[in-house]
């Protein structure tokens, strides 16, 4: 299985900064309040250096392609989600309501995969726990699911006028909307 390690993701954090130099902390965005006093280099598996990306979700320039990264940092693999992901939900989610698009759609695309990832693995189904991890050693998802919960308010916003049947309905699921 792919995973990747903090080195992998300190190194896509200092490739995007390579192509987009412009983007750094920057001027506070009401979005992003206390990103920066987060400990994020304490997150098992975390690079210290996702506030830069967040901050890039807000560049002109750079959004998209910061949008295209967190995915890789905020995953441990394709099946696993990383510690890091619940912390950095809440900032997400009012991101995506303070970007214009593409990057907004992209946000709200990753925060489904982060909906679906999130749930709840059946004990008694052996090879689900073999591919995902019991509930126990993944508790990153029973956090996001608590944090998706608790910005139902904001989700509910974001995904008005789209279909509750379609695209995101397990997010809209996730935050207790349907």
């Amino acid at each position: 299985m792919c995973v990747m390690d903090t080195a992998d993701k300190e190194a896509a954090i200092a490739q995007f900064l390579r192509e987009h130099p412009q983007v750094g902390p920057g001027v506070g965005h009401r979005a992003l309040h206390g990103c920066d006093e987060i400990a994020w280099g304490e997150i098992p598996g975390c690079p210290a250096e996702i506030p830069v990306l967040l901050h890039g979700l807000l560049d002109r320039t750079a959004g998209l392609a910061a949008a295209h990264a967190l995915p890789n940092i905020l995953m441990d693999s394709v099946f696993h989600l990383s510690p890091a992901t619940p912390t950095a939900l809440p900032f997400l989610i009012r991101l995506a309501g303070a970007t214009e698009e593409p990057v907004r759609a992209a946000l709200l695309d990753f925060l489904d995969v982060v909906a679906k990832f999130s749930q709840a693995v059946d004990p008694d189904d052996e090879s689900m726990v073999l591919i995902f991890g019991s509930d126990g050693e993944r508790p990153e998802r029973e956090r996001c699911r608590a944090v998706l919960a608790e910005h139902a308010d904001l989700i509910r916003t974001l995904l008005d006028g789209t279909s509750t049947t379609g695209p995101r309905a397990c997010l809209r699921r996730t935050a207790g909307l349907l």
